[in-house]
């Protein structure tokens, strides 16, 4: 490993299942509501949504960043080195931070909460409806909660935390 490359000893070999599991069952709901906001004001954009955030998260960011890191064909924070090593090749550690996923990453997952946040405000100036506003909440909460307190927490604990770009501890 170059210098560049600093392993957290003290971090977690492999996140718990039950992590895993809880973790992706946010992620989906968080997408499902992004669906659905998207939806009420247009339903092709919110089948563009869907497709965009499925291929971006399961698919294309597994293969530009866990192909790269410690956690690949082990169990992350979230099991997507496990995920990345049933659909791809591993990659080389050092390339992890000169990745095009770690620009990728933060802009995917702000358009997971920008887009359809304002596609659901537009939808209520337009015809208010509570499930709407309830949807609007949902958005923020889950978007507030996976980009501060979940990242905080996981990033404490991961090998790659002294050396990756998107950690939110150092």
């Amino acid at each position: 490993m170059t210098k560049q490359m600093r392993i957290f000893e003290q971090g977690m070999e492999e996140y718990p299942r039950r992590g895993i599991v809880v973790g992706n069952l946010i992620l989906l709901f968080w997408i499902a509501s992004g669906t659905i906001a998207c939806w009420f004001l247009y339903p092709p954009v919110a089948w563009i949504y869907l497709t965009f955030a499925l291929l971006m998260v399961y698919v294309v960011l597994r293969k530009l960043l866990c192909t790269n890191c410690y956690y690949y064909d082990k169990r992350c924070p979230i099991g997507w080195g496990k995920l990345s090593a049933l659909l791809f090749k591993k990659g080389e550690i050092e390339r992890f931070n000169t990745s095009p996923g770690q620009r990728i990453a933060p802009l995917t997952y702000g358009l997971l909460t920008v887009v359809p946040v304002i596609l659901v405000v537009v939808s209520i100036v337009r015809e208010f409806a509570p499930l709407k506003i309830l949807v609007l909440v949902l958005l923020l909460l889950i978007g507030f909660y996976s980009g501060t307190v979940s990242r905080k927490k996981t990033c404490a604990k991961c090998k790659m935390k002294l050396s990756c770009k998107g950690s939110a501890v150092k």
